[in-house]
């Protein structure tokens, strides 16, 4: 289970709501560990403080002024090393970015701000074998527990359709009946923004989807008065909510007895390997979703031998 996140009093209520679907935002779908997601809500905490007393009307009405009055403070009332300044540039880029992806503002009121180095640190990578064991832990469920085949047919769909197709948990949560393709072998995604896109997905995907829809999903729906045409449901028949995305992952991550995996983990996986592999950077960039391709370039960290492969192929004088 996700760490609850403790309300913050004294917030009005377009802050407070902002700061509630931030942390489920780094818990749920960046998988960020306890110690993290702390440092993360105490940032946020001073800089929300800070522009309550600014008497703000809406998320809209954050200003880069705001921003860098809030910095200047930091420093030079607080006192903070330039270390800890960094560390909460570092929260207010990532908590903007956030508020602009989700729409409650039109603008990143933070892109102004200089960016820290320390934002570089890229996120881990499963490997291939990781990611077979990860793959296969609902066909050992199914195994050992046979009375769980509905839920161990939809995990392993879920499960094969991230890794597939680079969905994040709320874009899976999204997915209707209509929206898979089979004949196509594509699925149509709603990211962020509601924009949409078509992403193709591989056979074992295609395989696990049609198995569930099938053999599984047709007994769950039976579980709710008003039926939906969400394609992943609970035992209740109702549409999957992202923490029980966040929740099936870890469930078979720690029964293939894999460490520190979240969902947003395999959209990450599915990236970088398919860049390992020689794909463009611009055809992740679509099939991601991401509307500027220096999202994407966090995903470039291919291995050391790909890249001296690339030199020596495409090089003149490799």
């Amino acid at each position: 289970m996700s760490p609850k996140v403790k309300a913050q009093p004294d917030l009005p209520p377009f802050l407070a709501g902002a700061r509630r679907g931030f942390m489920q935002f780094i818990t749920i779908e960046c998988g960020l560990r306890p110690a993290s997601q702390d440092a993360y809500a105490r940032d946020l905490d001073e800089l929300l403080t800070d522009l309550v007393r600014s008497s703000l009307t809406d998320c809209e009405s954050i200003t880069p002024r705001h921003l860098s009055e809030h910095i200047r403070r930091l420093s030079a009332e607080r006192k903070l090393a330039a270390s800890s300044v960094t560390r909460h540039l570092a929260t207010i880029r990532v908590f903007c970015r956030w508020l602009h992806a989700t729409g409650r503002t039109q603008q990143n009121p933070a892109d102004v701000l200089e960016r820290p180095s320390s934002w570089k640190k890229l996120p881990g990578v499963m490997s291939p074998g990781q990611i077979r064991k990860l793959l296969s832990a609902p066909a050992a469920e199914l195994e050992a527990k046979p009375e769980r085949r509905l839920y161990a047919l939809r995990d392993r769909a879920i499960l094969e359709l991230m890794y597939a197709s680079g969905l994040r948990a709320s874009e899976v949560c999204a997915v209707t009946l209509e929206d898979y393709v089979e004949e196509g072998g594509v699925v149509r995604v709603t990211g962020k923004g509601d924009k949409q896109r078509l992403v193709p997905m591989g056979t074992p995907a295609m395989s696990a989807i049609h198995d569930y829809l099938n053999d599984a999903r047709p007994s769950l729906v039976e579980a709710c008065e008003r039926p939906t045409r969400a394609m992943f449901l609970s035992r209740t028949g109702r549409p999957l909510e992202r923490v029980a995305i966040w929740q099936i992952v870890r469930k078979h991550a720690d029964a293939a007895g894999l460490k520190d995996i979240h969902p947003h983990l395999l959209r990450h996986t599915f990236a970088t390997h398919l860049l390992s592999g020689g794909a463009d950077l611009r055809v992740v960039q679509d099939l991601l979703g991401h509307a500027d391709i220096t999202t994407t370039q966090i995903y470039t960290h291919v291995d050391g031998d790909r890249l001296r492969q690339v030199h020596k192929q495409f090089h003149p004088r490799g």
